[in-house]
């Protein structure tokens, strides 16, 4: 009888097994990590145009135009007008308008504040003989609409810079707002609660509230009354607005409500070319505007921050915080202090922004958080500044950029609406003091306080506009986003993205800062003496940004903040043109 045979199965799945183990352990050793990231989405690249805003249609309004063949700033005034159709709220042409222009074949770097001025026969006197006391404008007054300067920025800027007709950039608000459009997420929560607040101011239901409330996500909301008005502007550029049935129907609407503005007052206004102003940050250039902005508060606090190493301590580090938090509070009561309209008040700009006074001022810095902070003494208040606003930058195939800002004031403005003008009149004039003495009086013609600023920065080839909006809360939030891209190596959309503090009070020890900072971080600041108020992940009260790049390869760039509605849409290639397949 033969003997039965032995298996080899055992042996062979033995060295099978083996060799499989091999194998993994040698594609373990050689395999990548895999990709990984901690913020919201994908930057936008392209070897083409790109615009960037809080609303996706918007967006695309403006690279429509670009692939219309327009240069930067006609898809910027083409952005600009479909959000005041699309985010009544924030932007319009009832508001005013700061952008900054770079041209990328020269290099030049040009600014435009088109910030609208006082009646010019109002006065402190009179606000008094019209029943207003106290110091401090009621911040929804008639009294605060002061010249509309949208308009007339978007008609300077066309002039200087435009490639195409105006009637081909207000071509896509003008279809918004005549055709409608579906009111998206976020705005529609913005609608609904900031429309409350002005539902019985003269004007506004018949036309933001139809049916007696706000849209809701995903309804059609039009406004032929804007589109009939744009179409005007379209057609006679600035004359369309500030001369004519529009500039009547302004006049006659506030003179009823006892605002004294007159039809002068609009056609003699013009917007002011401006020379931007700049400090340096580890290298990187950073430009803002000269007040009667806020942006100067970005610079020097800045230059407080960069007496600091930040990016030994980390980001969003307890001490990078700290420092951060302490470095705001210095700036904004130099800001409270001095900022005012130059032609009315000596401002100084030059001492605010230089290296020298902010080593001065990081002195004052203590590891305990500082309650009440005193301005520099250089040679009121801003209570009613406004926080709601659209910022928007753009870059075309050239390499040109536009950071553009735009903004009522507050919510809704005044929320008056002149009859059949379809928008809001603003409410800067809340930025004066009624103190005489103050170099921010409100006075005749003459600009207030302003919170909008868009801003710039470049090292070497690479140049990003940015802005992130907000009130009071841009200037702290430029330089966080400046700090991100240049400290801690961040892209765009990373340096939009991160976790943000504000502080949108001068005095108190008060800070609020979004929910993914680390609780150990906040355990920390709080026994430093801050006041912590946790926000949500991604809280609208840290604003909404948008940003784009040219690299040194001349790629472009773009990001849009998570905390809106928007998109940093790319210029279409000209995929079926001929001469291009």
């Amino acid at each position: 009888m033969l003997a039965p045979r032995r298996s080899t199965l055992p042996l062979v799945a033995v060295h099978i097994c083996f060799l499989i183990s091999s194998q993994l352990t040698l594609f373990a050793a050689a395999a990548p990590t895999d990709p990984h990231r901690d913020y919201a989405g994908s930057m936008t690249v392209t070897r083409f145009g790109i615009v960037a805003t809080s609303q996706t249609l918007a967006s695309q309004a403006g690279t429509a135009v670009l692939e219309r063949g327009g240069s930067a700033v006609d898809a910027a005034i083409a952005a600009n007008a479909a959000l005041g159709v699309i985010e009544p709220m924030m932007d319009g042409i009832g508001g005013d308008l700061f952008a900054i222009v770079y041209e990328a074949k020269t290099g030049t770097i040009t600014g435009i504040n088109a910030s609208g001025w006082a009646p010019k026969a109002t006065s402190i006197a009179y606000l008094r003989a019209h029943g207003i006391t106290g110091n401090i404008l009621p911040a929804r007054s008639v009294q605060t609409v002061t010249v509309p300067g949208a308009v007339a920025g978007w008609s300077a800027l066309h002039h200087r810079f435009g490639k195409l007709p105006l009637n081909d950039d207000l071509a896509p608000a003008i279809y918004l707002a005549k055709n409608g459009f579906p009111v998206s997420e976020m705005n529609a929560q913005s609608w609904a609660a900031f429309g409350r607040v002005v539902a019985k101011e003269p004007g506004f239901a018949n036309v933001f509230l139809p049916g007696g409330k706000a849209p809701v996500e995903g309804e059609v909301f039009e406004n032929p009354d804007l589109a009939r008005t744009l179409e005007r502007v379209a057609n006679q550029g600035a004359d369309g607005f500030y001369r004519g049935p529009v500039a009547a129907a302004i006049v006659d609407f506030l003179n009823s409500l006892g605002n004294p503005m007159s039809k002068e007052d609009l056609s003699e206004f013009s917007p002011e070319w401006v020379q931007a102003i700049s400090t340096t940050y580890h290298g990187w250039t950073v430009f803002e505007l000269p007040p009667n902005g806020q942006g100067i508060a970005a610079l020097e606090m800045l230059n407080i921050m960069e007496q600091f190493p930040l990016k030994d301590y980390g980001h969003n580090s307890a001490s990078a915080l700290h420092a951060m938090i302490e470095a705001k509070k210095l700036a904004y009561a130099d800001l409270r202090r001095y900022v005012a309209d130059p032609r009315f008040s000596e401002v100084p700009v030059s001492e605010m922004s230089s290296k020298s006074f902010a080593a001065g001022r990081a002195k004052l810095l203590t590891n305990t958080a500082g309650c009440q902070v005193t301005p520099a003494d250089l040679a009121a208040t801003l209570q009613n500044a406004g926080r709601d606003t659209t910022y928007l930058s753009v870059v075309d195939r050239d390499g040109n950029i536009v950071s553009l800002i735009q903004s009522n004031s507050g919510a809704f403005g005044t929320g008056l609406v002149a009859p059949g003008t379809g928008f809001v009149l603003q409410n800067r004039g809340a930025g004066f003091s009624l103190d005489a003495n103050h170099p921010d009086a409100l006075a005749a013609r003459k600009r207030p306080f302003h919170t909008i600023i868009p801003g710039l920065m470049r090292k070497g080839d690479v140049t990003v506009g940015f802005g992130i909006m907000g009130g009071l809360n841009q200037p702290q939030a430029h330089a966080q986003f400046v700090s991100n891209m240049v400290d801690f190596g961040m892209n765009l959309q990373a340096a939009l993205d991160a976790a943000r503090f504000t502080k949108l009070t001068f005095d108190g020890c008060d800070v609020s800062i979004e929910s993914r900072v680390p609780e150990t971080v906040i355990t920390e600041l709080r026994s430093k003496g801050h006041q912590i108020h946790i926000e949500d992940a991604y809280s609208q009260m840290m604003g909404r940004g948008n940003a784009v790049m040219v690299d040194s390869h001349g790629m472009k760039y773009g990001a849009s903040d998570p905390r809106a509605d928007g998109q940093a849409a790319p210029e279409q290639p000209p995929y079926w043109d001929a001469g291009h397949r």
